[in-house]
């Protein structure tokens, strides 16, 4: 496979990854309203730690536990916004810290 062929499959795989993202939003949103109805913090460290150390197990590489965990705390940070908002109407998008952010506006 040359450059272009591997470009392809990038492109095909973050395609799957999005919708993916985008379901485990939905799932995000549904437990920040149990959360809600419950009385129950939107941060819970133990379950992150829990949920990237079930990451790590399942990885058989390439990525490094390191970047799963960076990767995994991202998603989980974004995550716990999307709870916020839903608690919160009205309220402004937190500001975002990376590059990528400042490239892409919502």
């Amino acid at each position: 496979m040359d450059i272009s062929d591997w470009r392809k499959k990038i492109d095909e795989l973050d395609l799957k990854l999005v919708d993916l993202l985008n379901q485990r939003a939905r799932a995000a949103i549904e437990i920040g309203r149990l959360k809600r109805n419950t009385d129950l913090p939107i941060y819970e460290p133990e379950r992150e730690r829990e949920v990237i150390a079930n990451a790590q197990k399942a990885s058989s590489g390439p990525l490094a536990s390191r970047d799963l965990a960076q990767i995994y705390e991202r998603i989980m940070d974004v995550m716990r916004s999307i709870q916020k908002h839903e608690s919160v109407p009205n309220s402004e998008p937190l500001p975002h810290g990376t590059e990528i952010d400042s490239k892409f506006e919502d």
